[in-house]
């Protein structure tokens, strides 16, 4: 048998290397780290947008759901019909939630704190942590924990990682900035409470949190401030944080 040697073994192994570390576009695409496998099965995500004010279509659509599924990591079903949830919830291994449109059906509400009940984890991102419906302060107080009803203009601010041994500050970086809307998210206090991650901030403004897990007792719910537009979605330090805490919150 003919032996290969050992050096154009290793030739494959360089290539990625040196394409991981020099993408060609500043950003390691494809080339996750590896506390990003994915795992066995495929998690499935339901990802609901839609509402004013951002645009759900391209950063949570697409930007989010590329970044969910890269490598067999997520399976996502995106929709920004808030009837079509009680048709797919069942199926889920986790409920991410970035809408600020109405979510009015009474058995659709009773659905989500339904699915938290039993212990399915949920994502709470940027938009769905605006007090959005007065008509349901159950959704702020008991699934939030809190919300937000103000924020700076979009700007840059620092974000300063608190808890660098939780697993979803894995492989984050102790501080990153970015340009964004800085959530001022405030804790209701008859909600269950929060443990705060990763809290944002300006010379001017806060610190407020920007990353933090909601201390709910029956399941994992992770609040995430940031996600305005792409300055935040095609940041590589938001899509790790993103896959960490869909991961943490399944229980994978």
């Amino acid at each position: 048998m003919k032996r290969i040697p050992k050096f154009t073994k290793t030739i494959p192994l360089l290539l990625l290397t040196w394409l991981c570390i020099f993408p060609g576009n500043g950003r390691a695409n494809g080339c996750l780290p590896a506390s990003s496998n994915p795992p066995a099965d495929p998690i499935r995500v339901l990802l609901l947008g839609g509402g004013a004010s951002h645009d759900f279509d391209t950063w949570y659509k697409n930007a989010d759901v590329e970044t969910l599924e890269k490598g067999g990591f997520a399976e996502v079903t995106y929709t920004d019909d808030p009837e079509s949830i009680l048709d797919l919830l069942a199926d889920m291994d986790v409920l991410y939630l970035s809408n600020n449109q109405p979510i009015a059906d009474p058995a659709t509400r009773k659905a989500i704190f339904d699915f938290a009940a039993s212990g399915k984890g949920l994502i709470l991102g940027h938009a769905a942590l605006w007090y959005n419906w007065e008509d349901w302060p159950e959704y702020n107080i008991h699934l939030a924990s809190g919300g937000s009803r103000g924020h700076d203009r979009f700007g840059a601010f620092d974000v300063t990682v608190l808890d660098k041994n939780h697993p979803v500050t894995e492989g984050l970086p102790p501080t990153f900035n970015l340009k964004d809307e800085l959530y001022y998210f405030k804790v209701d206090p008859d909600g269950p409470g929060i443990k705060v991650l990763a809290e944002a901030s300006t010379s001017e403004t806060g610190p407020f949190p920007s990353l933090f897990v909601i201390k709910h007792p029956d399941t994992r719910i992770v609040g995430i401030a940031l996600g305005h537009d792409g300055a935040s979605h095609n940041l590589d330090t938001y899509q790790k944080l993103l896959r960490n805490a869909v991961s943490w919150v399944a229980g994978k």
